[in-house]
């Protein structure tokens, strides 16, 4: 067991709390409140935020805007980009105040920032001053972390707390009306409340950024927003409303729709999320999906929009361990069967426990047929062998990761995307 699992165990939650708080405290006062002098967005959510960053960041560049953000993307701070190698969406309290300071001094006009429930439970997120909170979704997850789903929401709605408690006076809530629990979210006083929605849903609020006529055909969609028509060739329902988050974050800036469709359409594709590696003579295609609602997503997506009844589905997928929501690893299994012809179960993040364990969780949800193969290149290499012409492989879980997460906190340099583009040369000798 890590030494910082085991004080973990023995330190009262009460003194860990008050240890997170001061440290993000002093992280403040050490780099001035960095915070007050930029506009600060934070985005939540079970699923999505790394695209609406990123799409967020293409609209407000587009528009001549200086961008700083931090995603489990990337950290970027202008025209500087750096890979999020730490395998932590939200970073500790010191270097995000840190990153802050830097992205004032760089003369950054808007910080965007991937919050995480994780990051809201240790204090990640006080002493930032928001300007903008925008709520995606909520499916379950991390429950083991935070006890129960509804511990799991009220920790997401800590950080609407924090941003009516700023003191910034533009202070605005940006929610996904097309979800369930987006009334709890709008619950807060705050300037403005703008709501997106792909299903024409009403609520009584400031404001309503709704896609009409919207079309899905493969990897592109269309939609209508207050006339203006959008492309994207990044596919999905969730895509495009990614995208209307986005737009409602520009237009709190009165960015013009013409600049966040121009941005937008310029997106060929997000690192790790729907990617696809390979086109002929079959499709392989990478994504980050790593709970039971998106893992659905992905795959019917992928079956309605982009087989047709034509050719198999094969599915690479694991679970991450680490004591992180053992509840959902058959619940995966059981996706994939019903959704993919071939199904091969492999090694994802372990952490500290057996690989094996977790690979016979999934396959009481995946059933007899699934293949079981521990050594993740194995699996891909075995994926790409099963396909033919006309066939789709998906690799779930890691996306655009770079590394797997073993015992002792080692991390494994790991890339899906490389070992795809590797092992296909192998088998096909030329890509």
């Amino acid at each position: 067991m890590r030494v910082k699992e085991f004080l973990k165990k023995i330190i009262p939650p009460f003194l860990l709390n008050f240890y997170h708080f001061l440290l993000a405290f002093l992280g403040a006062i050490f780099y001035f409140f960095p915070s007050k002098k930029i506009k600060v967005v934070g985005i939540t959510g079970t699923k999505g935020k790394s695209t609406v960053i990123f799409m967020t960041e293409k609209i407000f560049e587009e528009a001549g805007y200086k961008v700083a953000s931090i995603s489990s993307i990337k950290f970027k701070i202008g025209k500087k980009e750096k890979k999020n190698d730490l395998r932590i969406t939200m970073p500790g309290r010191l270097k995000l105040q840190k990153f802050l300071r830097e992205a004032v001094k760089e003369n950054c006009d808007i910080f965007l920032l991937e919050v995480t429930s994780e990051g809201i439970k240790q204090y990640r997120h006080t002493f930032i001053d928001f300007n903008i909170c925008c709520f995606l979704n909520l499916t379950p997850e991390h429950i083991e972390a935070h006890g129960s789903f509804e511990n799991y929401k009220k920790a997401k709605l800590k950080l609407f707390k924090a941003l009516e408690k700023s003191k910034k006076r533009d202070k605005k809530i940006i929610v996904n009306l097309d979800d369930g629990n987006c009334k709890d979210f709008l619950k807060f006083k705050v300037k403005e409340k703008i709501g997106f929605t792909t299903r024409g849903k009403r609520n009584k609020i400031n404001r309503i950024v709704e896609a009409k006529n919207i079309k899905i055909k493969g990897k592109e969609s269309t939609f209508e927003v207050n006339g203006e028509k959008f492309l994207l060739k990044v596919p999905g329902i969730f895509n495009i409303e990614n995208a209307l988050c986005a737009i409602s974050i520009a237009t709190c800036f009165e960015i013009p729709l013409k600049i966040s469709k121009k941005a937008l359409e310029k997106i060929e594709k997000i690192e790790g999320r729907m990617e696809e590696i390979i086109k002929k003579p079959f499709r392989v295609i990478i994504d980050y999906a790593h709970t039971p609602h998106s893992l659905e997503k992905v795959y019917f997506l992928i079956k309605e929009k982009f087989l047709k009844n034509k050719g198999k589905l094969i599915c690479v997928l694991g679970s991450a361990g680490g004591g992180r929501d053992k509840w959902k690893r058959p619940y995966l299994g059981k996706i994939a069967k019903k959704y993919c012809q071939k199904i091969i179960v492999t090694n994802e993040d372990p952490y500290d426990e057996d690989p094996r364990e977790i690979i016979e969780q999934i396959v009481k949800g995946a059933g007899k047929k699934a293949l079981k193969i521990l050594n993740r290149r194995e699996a891909i290499k075995k994926a790409l062998s099963l396909a033919e012409k006309g066939d789709i492989v998906i690799i779930t879980g890691k996306g655009s990761e770079e590394s797997i997460c073993i015992k002792g906190g080692k991390k494994i340099p790991w890339s899906d995307k490389k070992v795809v583009l590797e092992e296909f040369q192998k088998i096909y000798g030329k890509i």
